[in-house]
Parts: C-alpha cells; structure tokens; sequence
C-alpha cells in the first residue's frame, strides 16, 4: 500500500471524519430501502414487530452499512488518494489511520449483526452479515478491480436491504422481498454506470476496470439503456404479486418513463466520449441524480401505501 503520509500532511480528525468513514449518503438509502422491506412486510402478512425492536433492527442495518462503508475505505484507501474526487476523504487525507478505520468497520460489523440477532431473528441477522460480507470482501477487495462487471456483481449488496428488513418481521423471504431486491439490482448499473462515463478518467487513473474505462463509453451508454428496459417493467411487477397497489402503480409508471426518457437520451449521446460536448456530460449527470430521486420515490410509495391505509390492490390481477 501506498504512504499516504507521503502525500499528505496529517491533520487531526474531526467527528465528520468519522462520519464520512460511514458514507452517510449511501446509508441513508440502504436504510430508507430497508424501513421499506420493513413496513411491506407488516402491510402485506398482516405480521407485526415490536416498535423498539423494529428501531433497534433499523439501527442495526444502520450499522452495518457504515461497517460496510469504513471497510471499503480502509482497503480503497490507496486508489482514493488517487481519485480527486475522493482524495479528501479521511483515510487519504490523513485524518483517520487506515488500521483505524478497519478496527471501526469490525467492531461495527459484530456489533450490528448481534443487534439484529437479538431484535428479530437469526435469518435477518444472517443477511446482514452476509451483506456487509459481500460489499466489504466480494465487491471491495475482489469484484472491484477484477472485472468491467464489478458493479452488476457487486449490487447485490445493496439490494439486501429491504429483504433484511421484511425479514426482520417475518423470519422469511418470499417472492415480494426478492422483487425488492431485483428492483435495486437492476437499478444499480444504470445509476452508477451514469456516474461513471462523468469519472471515467479518474477510475483509468487509478487503475479501475470499470466499463467506460474496458469497454469504451458506447458500449456503457448501450448497457445503460438495456438495463433501464429491464428494470422498468421489473418495477411493475408488485402490482401483479399484490405487493403494491394503485398508488405504487401509477409512482412506478411515470417514474419509469422519465428513467427510460434518461436512458434513451444517454444513449443518444456522446456523454464519456473524448471531447464530448457539455450538454452531454450534463445528461449523465442529470440521469445519475435522477436515478437516485427514481428509488427513492419507488420506494416511498410502497410506505405510503402500507403504512398510511392507502393500499388499493389492483383487482385485475
């Protein structure tokens, strides 16, 4: 590994530092998605679940996302200082010693897992630990670098969520948790390969194979848009399980058409192309963000409807 001490005058680190070895942003999703899973499951079984141990469950899925997260930047921490885009972060920067951020993500790690053990149950407990496994060893330390497919493999991990989360309720996962994390699987690529026809360079930089960098910005623009068409109709299936009702129907569908009307425009262009024009580069940025806004809103509407009496199934099906 690289001295970052080489690089970088040490500085003392800051309670923010310590936060951002959670990545704070992508937690907030996992557990948004997660309280989704949760609340599905009540709304469709009829299940229920403590209040406090429901909390103490989020919390833990909290936990061991941030666990996840501390580990990912311990072992990046050498391609980060590299990255512009990530060369301020803690370990880089030389806020937070890198041993320091392993021992935080371990401790994290054990401590979420028995959490969720003693609030629901061993299968819940067991995905979360096998979550923060996959994103912290299988996508971190192997995918990653490995393979243009690193993010396709390795979103597996943050699709985990919302099937800890129904069966933190139930003790199992039937089809409607998997929908869940089919959903975010699919999802993935087409976010994180938007955001990477902006970073391409940094990732070549650094020596990441990731897919504009391997295969070229057409070829990611192409996956961007076949992905998309699956996930759009994939989207939808809640409706025919009985999962979501008029209302997730109707969130789902629009969202879906402005995703697509994302990718087909991406497609169109020439965004990650060398000397592409800024409106380009602007239109996989807005298709990033927008992607984000799609998940959330999905995901919203199914805890509006199961948890706010507003679930109407719809009868054709």
């Amino acid at each position: 590994m690289t001295d970052m001490s080489a690089s970088h005058t040490k500085r003392y680190a800051t309670a923010g530092d310590y936060v951002q070895l959670l990545k704070p942003r992508i937690m907030m999703l996992v557990v948004f998605t997660a309280v989704s899973g949760l609340i599905a499951a009540i709304g469709v079984t009829g299940q229920s679940i403590n209040p406090i141990m429901a909390a103490i469950a989020t919390l833990s899925i909290a936990l061991g996302s941030g666990a996840a997260g501390a580990i990912n930047m311990w072992y990046d921490s050498d391609i980060d200082q590299i990255m512009t885009r990530t060369s301020t972060r803690p370990i880089p920067s030389g806020a937070v010693p890198r041993e320091e951020a392993l021992a935080m993500g371990l401790i994290m790690s054990g401590v979420s897992v028995m959490l969720m053990w003693l609030a629901s149950n061993w299968l819940a407990a067991g995905l979360l630990a096998f979550s923060i496994f996959y994103y912290g060893v299988i996508y971190t330390m192997w995918l990653k670098r490995s393979t243009p497919q690193n993010i396709v493999i390795g979103g597996g991990a943050g699709a985990f969520p919302p099937v800890i989360g129904w069966a933190a309720v139930t003790g199992n996962t039937p089809l409607d948790a998997w929908i869940l994390f089919a959903i975010i699987f699919f999802w993935t690529p087409p976010h994180f390969w938007a955001l990477s026809l902006l970073a391409h360079g940094e990732y070549e930089k650094a020596g990441v194979p990731m897919l504009p960098v391997t295969h070229g910005a057409k070829t990611t623009r192409n996956q961007i848009l076949l992905y998309t068409l699956l996930l759009v109709p994939l989207a939808m299936t809640p409706l025919l399980t009985g999962l979501g009702g008029w209302l997730y129907g109707a969130v789902a569908g629009v969202l879906g058409l402005a995703f697509l009307s994302y990718a087909v425009r991406v497609w169109r262009s020439h965004a990650g192309d060398k000397g592409a024009a800024p409106a380009d580069m602007k239109l996989a940025k807005g298709m990033f963000l927008f992607s984000i806004l799609y998940l959330f809103l999905v995901f919203a509407a199914l805890i509006v409807e199961h948890a706010f009496g507003l679930y109407f199934p719809v009868k054709v099906f």
